[in-house]
């Protein structure tokens, strides 16, 4: 009786998919349809694109707001009259020579008193007062020369109040921009007259803006000399303050040192406040906003992750006859599901790469429009296309799954 031939040593027992194989097989199927692999590839471009766009930029501006928190909080000192606002009469517990005597502390670039003059109605009008003149109600603010300078009010026209309308006690007056278009003053050299409850004014300076008194921007300011002998002193729901603009990193000194300099016989008749530490703010500002942003991005990921699966799912339903034939040829369902993973994988990885690109892009673009420095983790944009490749893998399972399951005589049915 003839005996089957011994099989070769090694022989294998079933198929086998090597790797360059399964790269091949890849690339193929991929460029079979150039515009659906395109399409597929979209929603990883998008999700990742926006990921690293959206985490660059939530750095970018954390990092700006961080800035302008030292430009402007990190050097401002406020100091409270608190023993008028608990006094049961009007008082004003700063000296006359406040200005002066907070200037000489070390750090001090400017300083000065102002409070909100408190009326029962509106008060302010371009007319004297009669039975046609319109009262408007403008926020009058009583300000020495040291608090126009310690704001950084910036001028569209005229000057600022001096060390003369506070000595000499003058009727003038700077109005904000929104003020004078309600007053319907555009032009100083006129020198425009207001009426602030009866008492006129000459307008001699309009603010464009005032970046830490912004109540400075629509309403009146004048010489607080002028406010006190017209209507007294403070009222005690709106007492007096000092603003004192430091140099960056004095705050906290100047906030300790300036009670007893204003007020050495009794310096617990003012509170000093300075701000809080930038770093603290900086990354509590930082983690609210990469909070959000990563929300937002992770949203967008997870979009990009059905449209690879639900594109995969549907390329696995079309090619239906040509799994099976690869199935009665000899292919194992391991091969065809490992097909399919790897062109989900390969649209994840190059969708990676162009979102990550374009991500980049995006906030270079952004910083150079608004003049910011761009701050973008290089780590990041370096693990974001094997991102995109997890991504697809993820989304290339269930479909991968479903191919290899069917059944040859099934597929050759269809």
């Amino acid at each position: 009786m003839p005996t089957r031939p011994a099989s070769r040593p090694g022989a294998a027992s079933s198929s086998r998919l090597h790797p360059r194989d399964l790269v091949s097989e890849t690339l193929a199927g991929l460029l079979q349809r150039p515009g659906r692999s395109v399409l597929t590839a979209l929603g990883t471009v998008l999700g990742i694109g926006g990921f690293v766009a959206i985490v660059g930029l939530s750095q970018t501006a954390s990092g700006q707001i961080g800035s302008t928190f030292n430009r402007l909080d990190a050097t401002q000192v406020t100091v409270a009259d608190t023993a008028a606002g608990k006094a049961a009469a009007p008082t004003l517990d700063f000296p006359r020579d406040a200005d002066a005597l907070a200037g000489r502390i070390h750090g001090v670039i400017a300083a000065g008193v102002w409070w909100n003059v408190s009326f029962k109605q509106a008060a302010v009008s371009s007319r004297p007062l009669s039975a046609t003149s319109t009262q408007l109600g403008l926020p009058v603010a009583a300000t020495t020369p040291g608090a126009l300078a310690a704001s950084g009010a910036r001028l569209s026209s005229g000057v600022l109040l001096n060390e003369f309308d506070e000595s000499g006690a003058q009727r003038v007056a700077v109005i904000g921009a929104a003020a004078a278009t309600q007053l319907g003053i555009s032009d100083l050299a006129a020198q425009p007259a207001i009426f602030i409850q009866g008492q006129p004014f000459t307008v001699i300076g309009i603010i464009a803006s005032d970046p830490r008194i912004p109540q400075l921007d629509f309403g009146v300011s004048v010489p607080a000399s002028t406010a006190l002998r017209l209507w007294g002193r403070p009222a005690t729901s709106a007492p007096a303050q000092m603003l004192i603009h430091t140099r960056l990193g004095a705050a906290q000194v100047v906030a300790k040192q300036a009670p007893v300099a204003l007020r050495p016989d009794d310096p617990q008749l003012l509170t000093a406040t300075a701000p809080v530490s930038p770093t603290g703010l900086q990354h509590s500002v930082t983690a609210s906003l990469n909070t959000l942003f990563l929300a937002l991005a992770g949203i967008a990921l997870i979009v990009g992750m059905i449209g690879i699966a639900n594109t995969t799912l549907v390329a696995v339903l079309e090619r239906v006859a040509e799994i099976g034939l690869r199935r009665a040829l000899g292919a194992r369902p391991v091969h065809i599901a490992a097909q399919f993973l790897a062109e989900s994988t390969a649209l994840g990885l190059f969708g990676g790469l162009i979102g990550a690109s374009l991500g980049v892009v995006a906030v270079i673009a952004v910083t150079l429009y608004h003049q910011w420095t761009a701050l973008l983790d290089p780590r990041l944009v370096l693990a974001a296309p094997l991102a995109g490749a997890v991504i697809g893998l993820l989304a290339g399972l269930y479909p991968a799954l479903r191919a290899g399951t069917i059944e040859p005589a099934d597929a050759l049915r269809r």
